[in-house]
């Protein structure tokens, strides 16, 4: 488990996920926990263990996408000696070390069709079968699995088995992303500050500089909890006067005026690759500029209302308006009533 990434907030989105992880973790049934990179979803998982019958048992994690497919199905059921090529010794796998308590499955979006086949076998079934074995092993494992794919469209794509969707959804726990979660940014800015600031050994927390809040909390976090506590730490430690509040931070760390510049692609490249351009809009069907352009912005504040679930804070600042400004052009288009 990432324990560098903390687990506090005080947003509802934020905590109505939390209480939904609390409400299933006494269940012995599996779990999905979906979200963006960075939201958290390790920490969920070892909070379904900790308040579950199955805390004092082991919690085994297993990373999906740090294997190459040929060793997925061996980590996982484990295998016998001569079993393939290597295989010196008979290993257990991570279903008989979880056993009697929880098998995190981060990733699971990348398992080979092969490996979900043989999953779904275990949690039907509660047994697996070692490669190069033909005896069954009974386990007993809770089934915590995360991802920040879209698995009913992977399943729909034929990606991912349905039935083993429908194995793993008994409950699915989605995280918001740190862009939505209200009052948050400021609440883990501060935590992350003064822990750098006490591990420089500090003499005192001077706080942010309220550019530098105003800059945190406008930033749309594409790395949620993970990428801001960089952004912090970063700051602080390259902060040399602690007496005074820090008014400097740098959001992208490879920015800089020496760096590298990729060689132009060939034009010959750029003609024959003309997916990667953005969509051409039919301009010779537009006759009237005015309401050609009223309802273009129409639609991209329609878009981004809805993205942000009608939340009209949390769209302005996607938007870069003030939230007066988003009001102005909400009447000005009759959206009022559905915002």
């Amino acid at each position: 488990m990432d324990r560098d990434v903390q687990f506090m907030g005080q947003s509802g989105a934020f905590l109505d996920a939390v209480e939904r992880a609390s409400r299933a973790a006494p269940m012995r049934r599996p779990v999905l926990v979906i979200g963006e990179r960075g939201t958290g979803k390790e920490l969920i998982a070892e909070r379904l263990h900790r308040l579950s019958a199955r805390w004092s048992e082991p919690l085994v994690t297993m990373n999906c996408a740090a294997l190459p497919e040929t060793l997925i199905e061996a980590e996982l059921f484990g295998h016998e000696a001569g079993a393939f090529t290597g295989a010196t010794r008979a290993r257990s796998g991570r279903f008989e070390e979880a056993d009697k308590g929880t098998l995190f499955l981060d990733e699971l979006g990348t398992l080979s069709m092969g490996a979900q086949e043989r999953l779904l076998r275990a949690v039907e079934y509660g047994e697996i079968t070692r490669i190069g074995s033909s005896k069954p092993v009974r386990v007993d494992v809770r089934i915590v699995a995360a991802t920040n794919e879209d698995l009913p469209k992977m399943a729909e794509q034929g990606r991912f088995r349905p039935d083993l969707l429908d194995r793993l959804s008994f409950e699915v726990i989605t995280l918001p992303p740190l862009r939505v979660r209200e009052g948050d940014v400021a609440v883990l800015a501060d935590y992350f500050g003064r822990r750098m600031a006490a591990e420089l050994q500090w003499d005192a927390w001077p706080g942010f500089a309220p550019q530098t809040q105003r800059a945190l909390e406008e930033y749309q976090w594409p790395g949620n909890v993970r990428e801001l506590r960089n952004v912090v730490e970063r700051a602080v430690y390259r902060w040399d006067d602690w007496t005074n509040p820090i008014a400097s931070v740098q959001f992208d760390p490879f920015e800089s005026a020496w760096k590298p510049i990729s060689p132009p692609r060939a034009v010959e490249e750029q003609i024959a690759t003309p997916a990667h351009s953005a969509p051409t809009p039919d301009l010779d069907g537009v006759t009237d500029l005015r309401s050609a352009v009223e309802a273009h912005e129409r639609a991209i504040v329609e878009h981004h209302l809805a993205r942000n679930r009608y939340n009209q804070r949390q769209t302005a600042k996607a938007l870069g308006l003030s939230y007066d400004q988003l009001r102005h052009c909400m009447k000005k288009h009759g959206l009022m009533e559905r915002g």
